[in-house]
């Protein structure tokens, strides 16, 4: 990742020199920056190549390489995030490049180095033989131009950007690397920062009842974790503002009900609800929010073996409540069933959202261009929805009725865990959990599968995990604080 820097140091010789065009290119905006015989030069290649906002263009001189970015008018925070990762594909063959800002607000500056930050993030810890000439040679990027742009005023820019990648990182994590136990280490290394940190064990789970869970992780030989985050920026304040949880399958084999061969490498993923929940947190710490947030993430590992859940096995919950598992596919409603519960007794949380991969039907549904919200608060999906448009981790939202609902229901038990129809899956997988949330709590059910990854359409997520969720979360935990 290159180091972001503000400062009116003079431009490299050898190092790429880059504007940013809002609109129509005018010379005159630039020639503070670039001599007049590169003005010249760049205003001549603009008119050949018929120059338009949403491109780049390019044009070497002895000394620099001149990068014109173009923008429509009137752009949004989010395309200059995209324009910062689009950006950095252009630049990372150079150790330097000078941005120059000062027709920029400084917003729009930062909003520029965090999609830089975002664009260059890579995940290449396993490669071995990479050669020196293929890897970015990119080390700094300077923002110049004289207005009153500062580190300090960035850090907060920065810190998501940090808890963004620190959520990829764990997500592309192979899961022989990252079992629950190990995970649940990783989460209790983050108390560095002021968050309180507690991991509950096996023997522990099963004394506090986290029986669905369990029913989950029965197959595997990694033994499961619970882990809770809390964050008390109000610490005066004894209850907490809003509750997360977030599925952590660190690999989803299907256990019994096994899937198809094909694609389940991809399963290691399956904790990515878990992921953005940990990076949401951490980017609270780091960016010390005035809120208390309690947050809870249940990690487990589901595998097929002589003693794992059978189809048809009934199992009682946290809640009390009784779920007959049809489906062990199904398994991450188990897992955040349990988590919701505790979360609601155990900090009183009034205010609620999980996160997580839970269904292929949502994929079916949205692709991979949005994830699906359903919930029990028209307003709070509302405001999730704008936020999601905010930093494009966009949202749709699917209906909850007691028709749907009633498909859950279980002749031998208080429900099952999945429904006997293929119809409505996102749906009926969110009437699951919401049979354990608590009256007058305010909940919202984001499911991401298709969301964890890479995809065309979103600049900022190079190859492997995207991080969906942590700048949602980020933004909810922010606009909580008012």
């Amino acid at each position: 990742m290159p180091e972001i820097l503000f400062s009116n140091a003079k431009p490299a010789s050898e190092a790429a020199k880059i504007i940013v065009c809002v609109g129509k290119f005018s010379a005159k905006n630039y020639d503070s920056f670039l001599s007049t015989d590169e003005l010249k030069l760049l205003t001549a290649a603009i008119k050949r190549e018929n120059f338009k906002p949403g491109g780049f263009l390019s044009v070497n001189t002895l000394s620099h390489t001149i990068i014109c970015a173009g923008l429509p008018d009137s752009p949004s925070p989010v395309d200059f995030e995209k324009l910062g990762g689009d950006l950095y594909k252009h630049i990372q063959k150079f150790e330097k490049a000078f941005v120059f800002s000062k027709n920029l607000s400084p917003e729009d500056v930062y909003h520029i180095a965090f999609g830089v930050e975002l664009g260059s993030y890579r995940f290449d810890k396993y490669k071995t033989k990479q050669k020196p000439e293929s890897l970015p040679k990119l080390e700094t990027v300077i923002f110049v131009g004289g207005q009153k742009l500062s580190l300090k005023a960035y850090a907060p820019y920065a810190a998501l950007a940090n808890a963004v990648r620190y959520a990829r990182d764990l997500i592309n994590e192979p899961a022989n690397n990252l079992t629950p136990e190990i995970l649940a280490a990783e989460i209790k290394r983050l108390s560095y920062l002021g968050l309180k940190i507690e991991v509950l064990d096996e023997k522990q789970m099963k004394a506090k009842g986290f029986n669905l869970a369990l029913s989950v992780a029965q197959g595997s030989c990694n033994k499961p974790r619970v882990a809770v985050l809390l964050w008390q920026g109000k610490p005066k304040q004894k209850t907490f503002d809003l509750g997360l949880v977030g599925k952590g399958v660190t690999f989803d084999s299907g256990g019994i009900s096994l899937k198809p061969s094909k694609g389940m490498a991809d399963m290691k993923q399956d904790m990515a609800g878990a992921g953005a929940v940990i990076g949401a947190m951490k980017a609270a710490a780091l960016q010390k929010l005035p809120i208390n947030v309690a947050a809870v993430v249940g990690l487990v590992e589901n595998m097929p073996s002589g003693s794992a859940t059978r189809p048809g096995d009934i199992v009682t919950s946290m809640s009390g409540q009784t779920v007959e598992i049809l489906n062990t596919d199904a398994e991450g409603r188990l897992v955040l069933a349990d988590c919701l519960w505790y979360i609601q007794e155990k900090y009183g949380v009034r205010k609620v959202v999980d996160i997580a991969t839970l269904t292929g039907a949502i994929i079916v549904a949205l692709g991979s261009e949005m994830a699906g919200v359903l919930g029990n608060a028209q307003g709070f999906i509302d405001k999730l929805r704008q936020l999601g448009a905010e930093v494009d981790e966009n949202l749709w939202q699917l209906p909850i009725t007691p028709a749907y609902n009633k498909l859950m229901d279980s002749a031998v038990a208080d429900m099952v865990n999945s429904s006997e129809t293929r119809e409505a899956g996102s749906v009926t997988a969110a009437c699951f959990l919401q049979r354990f949330i608590q009256k007058d709590v305010i909940w919202a059910h984001l499911d991401i599968a298709g969301m964890d990854k890479e995809s065309k359409g979103r600049p900022l997520t190079p190859k492997g995990a995207s991080g969906f969720g942590v700048r949602l979360l980020n933004a909810l935990i922010k606009r909580e604080c008012v």
